[in-house]
C-alpha cells in the first residue's frame, strides 16, 4: 500500500508536533514529503533528520541559507511567503495540512487547492477572513476539505451521511477557558500569564488567549458556518468543562449526535490526514466510567462579549469576519506585550467593526487583503492610544 504523501506548514507549532506523532506512529502509512517553520530552525534540523523530506521553508534568508548548507544535497530549501506557495506547487502530495497561526495560511492553501490537493486546515483564520473564496474553490476542484479543529472535526463526523437539509442546529462545545468562573469586575487583572494558562488543552499563544477571551470559540462560529453551509443563527456554542463532547449536531427530527474523546488533538489530525479510512489502535480509549460527570452550560455573554461580536461579524460577512479577525490578532499581539488590559481586547476589535461598518459583501482576495491591513493599522492606534492613556 502507498503511503500517504503529507505536506505540514506549520510544523513546529503544536498541531505540527501532534501531526508529526502521528506519522511516527503511522510510520508505514504516513510519508511527510514537506515542512515549514515560521523561525524554529533547531526544531526544524531535527524534523529533517528524523522524517527526510524532499522540502521544507523557512521564514528568512539566513536560516534558509544555514539550512542549505547542512541539507542542501538532500533537501530542497525554500523561504518566506512566496517559499510556502512554491514548496506547496513543487511537491507531490496527497494532503496539505495547513497549520499556520494567523492568516499566513492563505495563499499555500489556495494554491494547494488549485493543483488538486486536498486540505487538512487547522488554520481557523482562513475560513473566517476568507471562507467564501475557499470553499468555493475547493467546490470547483473537486478536492475534500477536512477540518483539524477538534470541535469542527467532531461536527464533520456526525454529519457523514446526512444532508446540511436535515441539520437543525450545530452546537460548538467550549471548555470556557480559564475565567469562566471568574467574576466580571476581576477580568481587567488578568494578566498574560493567567491568560496563557487554559485548563484543558496545550496550544500556542495567541490561541489561548483567544480560548480565554472566547474570541477562538466566536472564530469557530464564522469557521463553522463556512465549512458546513449552515447559518450563523443556527450554530450554539455551549461551555462543557470537561471537553470529553467535542461537539454535536442536531438533526431535524431532535435526535442529538455528538463525538467524544480525550482532551488531545491528536486524534482529530490522524482523522484528518487519514480520512476516509479508520485507523487503530486508539491512542487513549475513553472509559466512561471514570468520567463521574459531564457539564454543560450556557455562556456568559455579557462577560465575554466576543461571541457576540462574532456572530455579529457572521451575519453580515463579506470582508466583516476579516475585520474581526485581524482586530483581535492585533489586541492580543498588544496584552500579551503588556500594552493593553485583558478587557480592552474585546474593546478594540468592537470599535474597529463600528469604524469600518459593513465592508464588502461579495469581496475578491485582493479586497480582503485590503481590509484585513486596513483593521490592522486601526486596531494598532486604538491599541497605542490605549497604552499611551495607561501611561
Amino acid at each position: 500500500m502507498r503511503k500517504r504523501r503529507v505536506v505540514i506548514l506549520g510544523a513546529t507549532g503544536s498541531i505540527g508536533d501532534k501531526a508529526m506523532q502521528v506519522a511516527r506512529v503511522l510510520s508505514e502509512r504516513i510519508d511527510i514529503v514537506g515542512m515549514s517553520t515560521l523561525r524554529n530552525v533547531v526544531k526544524m534540523e531535527k524534523a529533517i533528520r528524523e522524517f527526510r523530506p524532499k522540502a521544507i521553508c523557512v521564514g528568512d534568508p539566513i536560516s534558509a541559507s544555514n539550512l542549505d548548507r547542512a541539507f542542501g544535497e538532500e533537501v530542497r530549501i525554500f523561504c518566506g511567503a512566496e517559499g510556502l506557495v512554491d514548496l506547496v506547487i513543487e511537491l507531490e502530495a496527497d494532503i496539505v495540512l495547513v497549520a499556520i497561526t494567523g492568516t499566513d495560511g492563505l495563499r499555500p492553501a489556495l494554491a494547494a487547492i488549485e493543483i488538486g490537493r486536498n486540505l487538512a486546515l487547522a488554520s481557523k483564520e482562513i475560513l473566517v477572513m476568507a471562507g467564501s473564496i475557499v470553499t468555493r474553490a475547493v467546490k470547483d476542484k473537486g478536492v475534500h476539505l477536512l477540518p483539524v479543529d477538534s470541535e469542527h472535526n467532531a461536527i464533520f463526523q456526525c454529519l457523514e451521511g446526512h444532508s446540511v437539509e436535515e441539520v437543525s442546529r450545530l452546537i460548538l462545545t467550549c471548555s470556557g477557558g480559564p475565567f469562566r468562573s471568574l467574576p466580571s469586575e476581576r477580568l481587567a487583572g488578568v494578566t498574560p500569564e493567567k491568560a496563557l494558562c487554559h485548563p484543558t488543552w496545550r496550544m500556542g499563544r495567541k490561541v489561548t488567549v483567544d480560548c480565554a477571551t472566547l474570541f477562538n470559540k466566536g472564530l469557530e462560529l464564522i469557521e463553522a458556518q463556512q465549512l458546513f453551509g449552515v447559518p450563523i443563527s443556527c450554530i450554539d456554542v455551549i461551555i462543557h468543562p470537561q471537553s470529553i463532547v467535542h461537539s454535536m449536531v442536531e438533526l431535524i427530527d431532535g435526535c442529538m449526535l455528538a463525538e467524544m474523546g480525550a482532551s488531545d488533538m491528536y486524534l482529530p489530525i490522524q482523522h484528518a490526514l487519514m480520512w476516509p479510512e479508520r485507523v487503530g489502535p486508539p491512542r487513549k480509549p475513553l472509559n466512561l466510567a471514570t468520567l463521574h460527570r459531564l457539564e454543560f452550560f450556557a455562556p456568559r455573554w455579557d462577560d465575554f462579549p466576543a461571541l457576540r461580536l462574532a456572530q455579529r461579524a457572521g451575519e453580515c460577512g463579506g470582508t466583516v469576519p476579516a475585520i474581526l479577525n485581524a482586530a483581535n490578532e492585533v489586541a492580543v499581539e498588544a496584552f500579551l506585550k503588556g500594552e493593553i488590559p485583558f478587557p480592552r481586547i474585546w474593546g478594540i476589535v468592537e470599535e474597529v467593526l463600528d469604524r469600518m461598518g459593513d465592508g464588502t459583501p461579495t469581496p475578491d482576495l485582493g479586497q480582503i487583503l485590503e481590509t484585513d491591513a486596513e483593521a490592522r493599522r486601526l486596531a494598532a492606534i486604538q491599541c497605542a492610544a490605549s497604552f499611551l492613556s495607561s501611561r
